[in-house]
């Protein structure tokens, strides 16, 4: 929901680390109305991007494709491929225009991604993409030898757009890649294909994964090449008992056709998941024994172990409340427990705390790696012994690392994201890793806000983004560590345009049950104190994002067509319990077997309160709305608070908890089996009866995500009560209601004049 869904929903669709301004945004959409609709939409998108994405996404820097070295990086536009080097300034022309071009073609290949050999010989080229949900994880690759300008396309006996995660071995003699469920390689020199796997189907997947380990363990990419390019370790997934949720389509054709998503609902048993090494010339599958029942466990994370001998993966049990890291011998035999720890409410994994969930953080030539837990009750690196027997706590203190974002071994430091003085706030920090260092801050300390970085190889340059709530995004780039801009006239000091924000403010509130949250406010242009002026809550309230945060986005509203505060609007968000934001991990585990009531009662008393200490706040003018998750916890705060909040607009809701997904809702409710009532008591759908005010619900039909058939459960519920609502369903669309010519107007028209009409906006 929600941490796929609704907060992640359009970054997988754009890249990441886009903030715009939401008033400025909204602004050109109005003022310029007759702009075309591709346009429009464009913007709209990159708004959302940046506000309905995890916290740990928001502040994800753009991705870089760094040289080898760490010196440089690639850049690809229309010309070709460019490679840049940071310590000399210097550009240099690596692909042009005329090599992407195949024989018979006048057309270059649009290169959305590439690889090069580590000698720098060849290039394998990513393009023709398509989406797999939520990515665009499939299409056609091609090799480029750079020797001599050869261009060839990989895997050409299978179906145009079908390869999915090719990659080069480390000698740069072969390339690995999926297919229609299955492992091929092909062999470079030769251009010989071999099949490694041959039962791939739908539901029993080969070298990539099912619906929700996509979702909600970020796992696409699944195999890894033996460091001496001999052999492949992959996932299978086997999903074959996972029952289907059939979306109807009713609109691509004259008859409808059903379109199956394999979906485990919580309460189902996880497909069963398993490891294995296969010869890269073709062969038996060496499965790896690793105890426990498949059916029972997650395993999220697998690499090879340092070396070609063995394998290292963290395995989750179905609560997702133990963790265990074992090393696998690839020969097969008996895997070995190194490294284990429990929770009383869940353990997170690397997409929480990494920029990139893939990898292995070894050291010292395999000997340590590094690790993240909350097991002192904030989010802390530790450094590990291979064997588990020695851990060393590097980040000391009451405060948590947001992201793990550099490794400089040569030097021994260790880069990280945290805030230790406000929770709304990101900032790098480094520290040595040896565990005697102290905490350094990096960043700059006069820019207050959100700082985000996409570190070289060997910590040595980097990229640096900045906003704050009165700063849009700027980027430089830097030397670590001093800090030291590149180009001092191209530096963010230098390039910071202030946009003055009067009606902005970010606070503090405490609940009469001494819930001390963060907080925005937006006040409406020429407030009145004698008047009375509606408010209108921006809510999520679930453990995968927080909504308040000091970044340029802070008071936006991306839907509403014009400015809220003009129109005379309050509008306000708050930061209950259970979000993810570095207060620690009792704030965030406190919302465990508790969504739908402990953040919802924070967001209750917290308007309430806010109703209480501001007079001109008009109590018979309360809205709330949200998506996904902020929808769930909309329709909670209009059905178990209905005193306070008169109008709600939910937006792809999940209404009953037990219709989500297991990893997500076991991850952070239990099992059903267990304690069913909490799924029910945290469930819009079973205070439905409460309506009193206005509600508007809109979902989509297409979204395989929050299955339409909340919606239709919930609509069911208040016919049954006789309460008057509105509905709005988009035909086909998915989750982030975006598909379609004239969607995305209709949309922000629908919950503007819907706002509009049942919570008037201005003074009286």
């Amino acid at each position: 929901m929600f941490d796929s869904g609704c907060f992640r929903l359009m970054k997988n669709y754009f890249p990441l680390g886009i903030v715009l301004p939401g008033i400025f945004i909204n602004f050109i959409l109005t003022k310029f109305h007759t702009m075309i609709t591709k346009v429009r939409n464009i913007l709209f998108l990159l708004i959302v991007l940046f506000q309905l994405m995890p916290v740990s996404a928001q502040f994800r820097p753009y991705e870089i494709n760094w040289t080898r070295d760490g010196n440089g990086y690639y850049k690809t536009d229309k010309k070709g491929i460019q490679e840049m080097n940071l310590v000399t300034g210097l550009e240099k022309e690596l692909v042009t225009e005329a090599s992407l071009k195949p024989a018979g073609s006048s057309k270059a290949l649009t290169v959305a991604d590439f690889e090069l050999t580590g000698d720098n010989s060849k290039l394998l080229i990513f393009t023709n993409t398509a989406r797999v949900w939520r990515y665009r994880t499939r299409g056609d690759y091609w090799v480029l030898d750079l020797t001599n300008n050869q261009l060839r396309q990989v895997g050409k006996d299978q179906p145009s757009q079908s390869l999915m995660y090719a990659k080069f071995s480390p000698d740069g003699k072969k390339i690995a890649y999926v297919s229609g469920h299955n492992i091929y390689v092909d062999d470079i020199a030769s251009g010989k294909t071999t099949q490694l796997t041959f039962d791939g189907t739908r539901k029993l997947i080969n070298g990539t994964f099912d619906w929700v380990y996509e979702e909600e363990f970020d796992c696409r990419d699944g195999f890894r090449w033996s460091p001496d390019s001999r052999k492949i370790a992959y996932w299978q997934v086997d999903a074959r008992k996972i029952r289907d949720y059939l979306m109807l389509n009713t609109t691509d054709s004259i008859y409808s056709f059903v379109v199956p998503v394999e979906y485990p609902k919580v309460g189902e048993s996880p497909s069963p998941v398993r490891l294995g090494v296969v010869d890269a010339e073709g062969g038996q599958t060496t499965w790896m024994d690793i105890p426990g029942d498949p059916e029972q466990h997650y395993l999220p994370r697998m690499e090879w172990a340092a070396n070609n001998n063995e394998l290292i993966t963290q395995q989750l049990n179905r609560h997702q409340n133990e963790s265990k890291l074992w090393l696998c011998p690839a020969s097969g035999s008996p895997a070995r427990l190194i490294y284990e720890e429990k929770d009383k409410a869940w353990i997170d994994t690397k997409q929480r705390w990494s920029e990139d969930p893939k990898g292995w953080e070894w050291m010292n030539s395999g000997k340590e790696f590094l690790w993240v837990s909350e097991k002192d009750g904030w989010r802390h690196i530790y450094k590990v012994s291979r064997d588990g027997k020695k851990e060393t706590l590097l980040t000391k203190g009451f405060y948590d690392i947001a992201t793990l974002s550099g490794i400089d071994e040569k030097n021994n430091y260790v880069y990280f994201i945290a805030s230790p003085s406000s929770a709304i706030q990101r900032y790098l920090y480094r520290t040595r890793m040896d565990g005697k260092g102290k905490l350094e801050l990096v960043s700059p300390a006069d820019l207050k806000g959100i700082h985000s970085y996409e570190i070289s190889p060997g910590c040595r340059f980097a990229i640096h983004h900045f906003s704050s709530h009165t700063v849009p995004n700027v980027k430089e780039w830097i030397k670590l560590p001093e800090h030291k801009p590149l180009n001092e006239a191209e530096s963010i000091a230098k390039n910071i345009k202030t946009v003055e924000k009067k009606n902005l403010e970010f606070f503090t509130i405490t609940t009469e049950d001494s819930v001390t949250m963060d907080a925005w406010m937006v006040r409406p242009t020429d407030f009145d104190s004698t008047k009375k002026y509606p408010v209108v809550l921006y809510v999520y309230g679930e453990p995968a994002a927080a909504t308040v945060q000091d970044n340029f986005g802070a008071g936006g509203n991306f839907l509403f067509m014009g400015d809220m505060a003009r129109a005379g609007y309050f509008y306000v968000s708050f930061n209950n319990r259970g979000t993810p934001t570095l207060k620690g991990s009792a704030w965030r585990k406190s919302i465990y077997r508790n969504i739908g009531r402990i953040n919802i009662r924070d967001q209750a008393m917290a308007m309430k309160k806010l109703l209480e200490t501001h007079s001109y706040l008009d109590t018979s003018r309360v809205a709330s709305w949200g998506w996904s998750g902020g929808a769930s916890s909309t329709l909670n705060l209009m059905f178990q608070y209905p005193e306070i909040f008169k109008t709600g607009i939910a937006i792809a809701s999940v209404a009953s908890q037990l219709t989500y997904d297991n990893i997500y809702q076991e991850r952070y409710m239990g099992l059903p089996q267990e304690n069913k009532e909490d799924f029910i008591n945290g469930s819009p759908i079973t205070y439905a009866k409460n309506l009193k005010g206005n509600l508007l619900y809109i979902h989509g039909t297409g979204d395989d995500n929050v299955h339409y058939q909340n919606a239709e459960l919930l609509l069911n519920e208040l016919i049954r009560y006789n309460k008057q609502f509105q509905f709005m369903s988009y035909p086909n669309r998915t989750h982030g209601i975006f598909e379609g010519e004239g969607t995305t107007l209709h949309l922000r028209t629908l919950y503007t004049q819907y706002l509009l009409a049942h919570c008037p906006p201005g003074p009286r």
